[in-house]
């Protein structure tokens, strides 16, 4: 298959996956393994996790705005950016202490199938089990969160760490289990996603500047693209999904993407 058709196809992997509580870094990885596509020092999946992050800042970009241009003065402005580093600090913790465990173990060719097919499966039965037991919501304003409801919640992406839990299904089934509203809950996963991916980006790429060189570029503009267009859809549509239908959807697929993962490395 051509590279640029790989791109494409991992492009569109991303978009759709980044921000459902489905795993994007699993998705990815798989689709690898299927496509055959290994390329130097995985470049390009870090890269196009900036296409869909760059996807929140355009719905979200009224937001941001007013927030930037009001933060010396306005009080509600900075409590806001405050309650997203507080939030974001947890993992920055982890990211750091932890790359090279998570890079050369987690994620270790053969060891991350059956890690992301365990936490596929298990994160599938936590989302059935919290939709028919979550808490009574007490806080439903994802811009105004407590700075120590915000802490907690950042102390929950820590959990994306291990390939197939989700940062944003660790996120907002945290806050849910921390009193947060769902729809609240899943707008500050937005928020947060944004310094988060652009910190485990900046760092994987430092980690990786001697593979930038041997980088196919052009593919890696492609699948920027489609990643932030795919995302951009997704993210204008899914609090409107998850307010209908919930996160039950997701539980289901899950279960099943991880059951199919178990029986291919059982067959393999």
């Amino acid at each position: 298959m051509p590279d640029f058709l790989i791109a494409i196809i991992l492009g569109i992997v991303e978009g759709l996956t980044e921000f459902l509580p489905v795993s994007s870094t699993a998705h990815l990885l798989i689709a690898e393994d299927l496509l055959g596509f290994h390329p130097p020092g995985e470049v390009l999946p870090i890269v196009i996790q900036l296409g869909a992050i760059l996807a929140v800042v355009a719905v979200y970009w009224r937001k941001f705005w007013d927030v930037l241009v009001t933060l010396p003065t306005a009080r509600p402005s900075q409590h806001f950016v405050l309650t997203v580093l507080v939030a974001f600090l947890p993992s920055v913790v982890a990211g750091l202490l932890l790359h090279s465990f998570i890079k050369e173990v987690l994620f270790a060719r053969d060891i991350a199938p059956l890690v992301i097919a365990t936490t596929l499966t298990l994160g599938g039965v936590v989302i059935l089990v919290l939709e028919r037991y979550r808490p009574t919501p007490r806080f439903t304003d994802g811009d105004t969160l407590p700075l120590w409801k915000a802490f907690q919640i950042g102390l929950c992406q820590v959990l994306a760490i291990f390939p197939g839990a989700s940062r944003s299904g660790a996120t907002i089934l945290g806050g849910e289990l921390l009193g947060v509203g769902r729809a609240a809950a899943a707008h500050f996963t937005f928020y947060l996603a944004v310094p988060t991916m652009m910190g485990a980006t900046a760092l994987d790429v430092y980690k990786n500047r001697d593979a930038l060189a041997a980088a196919a570029w052009a593919d890696i503009a492609i699948a920027f693209v489609v990643a932030f267009v795919v995302a951009l859809v997704v993210v204008k549509g899914f609090i409107g999904f998850l307010s209908r239908y919930g996160l039950a959807p997701f539980g289901w697929y899950r279960i099943a993407a991880g059951v199919a993962l178990f029986a291919w490395i059982a067959l393999a």
